[in-house]
């Protein structure tokens, strides 16, 4: 099922686009908006596959409206003038929709916009199944360890070993911290102190130069060389 919202400053255009998406199969409609500072922060806060998006609105327009959510969500842009599609376009729209809107042209919308998510998430699925291990050389000679990547809490340098952290139990692996930083998925895993590599999904909170993880009772230390890159990334999804 594909999650949706509309964003349309005009209630009868909403009326529309909400009869049309609910004779739709695959699409659910998660809400709808005339205030679009609203459906950027349920954007924010909610995995939102497709948004219908109107161009000429108050306060932000549509097309700042896809510069803010940053690819987070699918876009067909709905409006009233046809001398916006191609800026539209350029910021790699899936459709775009000249009102009125007739229900075919709308379903053909729908069907390009469902062969691009479930695209994505095929690719996103190929990508986590190849990155979701390792093998690694513990302590003991001769002895290889298979570690699952979703069960690490964060890895930390402990001379000439590192340790990998997972629920509470520390596994000694005979590795550098760079060479374990190269191997590791980057949407996963970050660098956070000259000693410490953290699992990005285990966050639950930054204070100064502290962050949390969940499962973990004790702080992470972040360096100054490493906090501005960690703080890009919690950016993305931060609500101002």
């Amino acid at each position: 099922m594909i999650n949706c919202i509309i964003v349309d400053d005009e209630p009868h255009a909403i009326e529309v686009l909400d009869h049309y998406v609910k004779q739709t199969p695959h699409l659910r409609l998660v809400a709808s908006f005339t205030n679009p500072i609203e459906a950027l922060q349920l954007v924010g806060q909610q995995k939102i596959d497709l948004v219908f998006l109107d161009i000429q609105m108050p306060e932000i327009s549509g097309i700042d409206f896809i510069k803010a959510i940053q690819g987070r969500s699918k876009v067909v842009l709905t409006t009233a003038y046809s001398e916006f599609a191609l800026e539209g376009y350029d910021l790699y729209v899936v459709d775009y929709l000249l009102k009125p809107i007739r229900l075919p042209r709308f379903l053909a919308a729908v069907q390009k916009a469902i062969e691009q998510i479930n695209a994505l998430n095929e690719s996103s699925s190929q990508e986590m199944t190849a990155d979701d291990y390792l093998f690694v050389k513990t302590e003991s000679k001769g002895k290889l360890l298979k570690i699952n990547l979703a069960d690490i809490d964060f890895i930390e340098s402990m001379k000439n070993y590192v340790a990998i952290h997972r629920g509470g139990q520390k596994t000694l692996v005979y590795t550098s911290m760079k060479e374990l930083e190269e191997r590791l998925p980057k949407k996963q895993f970050i660098r956070v102190h000259k000693s410490f590599i953290i699992s990005i999904a285990r966050i639950t909170g930054i204070e100064g130069n502290l962050v949390r993880l969940k499962n973990v009772s004790s702080e992470v230390l972040i360096g100054e060389n490493y906090k501005a890159e960690l703080m890009e990334i919690i950016k993305g999804k931060m609500i101002q």
